[in-house]
């Protein structure tokens, strides 16, 4: 469905499809009534390509995914990311800038509700037609939702302005104003859209699932402490003097936002992937949690993008020689993910070993192998499905000659054992167009049908919201009000139970009923499920994490010191190292509104700090 359909017209028309703010940079520019013409809304072709150009600014792959949390880095040091978690950015270079960029889209959606009922019954149905305009609600509501996320209370929009139109008018809208917006949107668009999509075809629209998810991920950010009467907000006012953040702290917030996810819950039409769903005969942990994002759809997608660039995404995520090594994944995160016996790696019954190898091979296929190293021994069934480490075979090289062909001399064997240390092809001394910077990359979202040497990748959506983040905002929001329910173990050991793990209350039995326990407990199940997805920074933000030293203190192994030639068997490569003390300021919960939309538009004030 999200093929995008290019016409002259359309290529023509989004010229004019400038954001809220946007000058008139070319003084010959036709009017927008262009837009407006007979032919452009004379046929159904032509109104669904429009359409489809607006999903087009829904973004996938972002700075939250890639390395301003403490999970990951870019092994490219002067990229936006990296100038930024060193601190090197303001409103005058204002990275990652979407403002236009979603004030576009939010435009287009006002343009189309407005003249795709001009298109002739013949060539689109009354239904269809109040599909569609389902579907460019919700995107509306989407784009402000994700301008909400980034930068706080923006402009509320009820209708496309003209280009000539004195922008000066327009302030920001309070946070709840903003916060409300979205909501009526999403109920308006729901009325129109079916609870989930039984047509492949329709794959990649949002649906009245899509809808209560955007409600429940904006109610739990509405009830944490970044929104939740944040006193550090107490000066984000307007220039005449209207308070724009809530000045007091909620306790109800909780409540709504796990009323919101139980909304989702309630609609039983989703649920939680596994490996039986893609015609397994026996439940299997890994693929359950690795296959989720491989297979073409499945009933735990949310909403997801179906044309997107997986190819980028797996060149940057897979190791030389072949890919770029660009997506790194921390220390942190790895010391995220649990042993397989549910406990944490600090515990002193978990098990765990961060010294020698592997005497022999783990449990299960997809476990380790013997002389692997023992940090990366008997760990849960997502830390293989998520994680590439040194040593590790590779995934995406289908055959013996392609696994080969990431192996030195020394080392081939048949399975291309990742060589991240010094010397290795992939570590610090190899050349290539990068050199992984923290001993790991991603693996989630990675085919093992996919083959980087010769550049074939396999399609899979997107996906960008899921169930079992729905069953973790329920589990977070009610442990908040209601600590003492069942439901928050009940939901939490969903999560659990798929990747392999057993109940937390098995083997933290004090977290249970315990608000702040169980709350860390909640939220490293979310940094370990939702990892790499965007969320992880997404959390720390709302619950004003971020700038703790734990989260800013980025760990890596010891990947310069050189191996002298002993390659996999070289110890000081696992001394963990601090790699990185990243830059903070509070100011950074938000970010800038950039020094060219405050020229452009008097009337809007600048977020704290900036």
């Amino acid at each position: 469905m999200m093929k995008t359909k290019y016409l002259i017209i359309i290529a023509v028309g989004t010229l004019f499809l400038t954001g809220i703010l946007s000058a008139c940079k070319h003084l010959d520019e036709k009017p927008d009534n262009l837009l407006t013409s007979d032919i452009l809304w004379s046929n159904r072709a032509n109104a669904e390509s429009y359409l489809y150009n607006i999903y087009g600014a829904v973004l996938e792959i972002d700075f939250a995914h890639i390395g301003i949390s403490d999970e990951a880095s870019v092994s490219i040091p002067g990229t936006n990311i990296r100038q930024m978690v060193a601190g090197n950015w303001s409103p005058v270079n204002a990275y990652y800038d979407h403002w236009d960029h979603y004030y576009t889209g939010i435009r287009s959606t006002f343009i189309f509700e407005a003249n795709v009922g001009s298109v002739p019954e013949s060539q689109l149905s009354s239904a269809l037609k109040a599909q569609y305009k389902a579907e460019s609600k919700f995107l509306r509501g989407w784009f402000y939702w994700q301008l909400i996320k980034q930068y706080g209370p923006v402009v509320k929009l009820t209708g496309a302005l003209a280009l000539n139109e004195d922008f000066n008018k327009y302030p920001r809208n309070t946070f709840d104003e903003c916060k409300d917006y979205v909501n009526q949107l999403m109920d308006e668009a729901a009325v129109d859209l079916p609870v989930s999509w039984a047509s492949s075809s329709n794959y990649g629209r949002p649906s009245k699932g899509s809808c209560l998810a955007v409600k429940s991920q904006l109610a739990l950010w509405a009830a944490s402490p970044l929104w939740n009467g944040n006193p550090a907000f107490n000066s984000l006012k307007n220039q005449d003097g209207k308070a724009l953040a809530p000045t007091s702290f909620d306790p109800n917030k909780w409540k709504i936002a796990a009323d919101a996810a139980k909304a989702v819950m309630n609609l039983n039409a989703y649920k939680l992937f596994t490996n039986l769903d893609n015609g397994g005969t026996r439940f299997d942990p890994y693929f359950s949690v690795r296959d989720l994002f491989l297979t073409n759809w499945n009933s735990e997608i949310l909403f997801s993008r179906n044309s997107w660039n997986y190819w980028g995404y797996t060149k940057a995520s897979s190791p030389n020689p072949g890919g770029i090594n660009l997506y790194n994944a921390t220390q942190n995160v790895v010391d995220a993910f649990y042993m397989n016996n549910g406990r944490a790696i600090d515990d002193p019954l978990s098990q765990y070993n961060e010294t020698g190898f592997a005497e022999n091979n783990g449990d299960q296929t997809w476990g380790h192998k013997k002389g692997q190293w023992n940090m990366y021994a008997n760990r849960e069934a997502r830390f293989y499905a998520y994680i590439q480490y040194n040593g590790r075979p590779v995934l995406p090289a289908p055959t013996v000659d392609d696994k080969n062909y990431y192996s030195s001399a020394g080392n081939v064997d048949g399975t291309g054992r990742i060589e991240f240390y010094y010397s290795g092809k992939a570590g610090a001394k190899a050349t290539g167009i990068t050199n992984n910077i923290t001993g790991y990359n991603f693996l989630k979202n990675i085919s093992p049908a996919d083959n980087i040497r010769q550049d074939v990748t396999n399609y899979r959506p997107f996906i960008i919201m899921r169930y079992a983040e729905i069953l973790l905002n329920y589990a977070e929001a009610l442990n908040e009000y209601d600590p003492a329910n069942p439901e928050v173990v009940q939901t939490l050991n969903l999560v659990r139970t798929r990747a392999g793990l057993p109940g937390i209350e098995t083997v933290y039995p004090n977290a249970v009923g315990n608000k702040e326990l169980m709350r860390k407990y909640i939220l490293k199940e979310r940094q370990v499920e939702l990892c790499f997805e965007g969320d992880r920074y997404y959390t720390l933000i709302r619950r004003l994490l971020l700038g703790a030293p734990e989260n800013q203190n980025i760990y890596t192994m010891n990947v310069n010191e050189d191996d002298g030639g002993l390659g996999f068997g070289f110890t000081a490569f696992y001394k963990r190292t601090l790699f990185q003390k990243r830059a903070w300021e509070n100011k950074m919960y938000l970010f800038p509104i950039s020094q060219y939309q405050l020229d452009r538009d008097r009337s809007l004030v600048q977020n704290p700090g900036w």
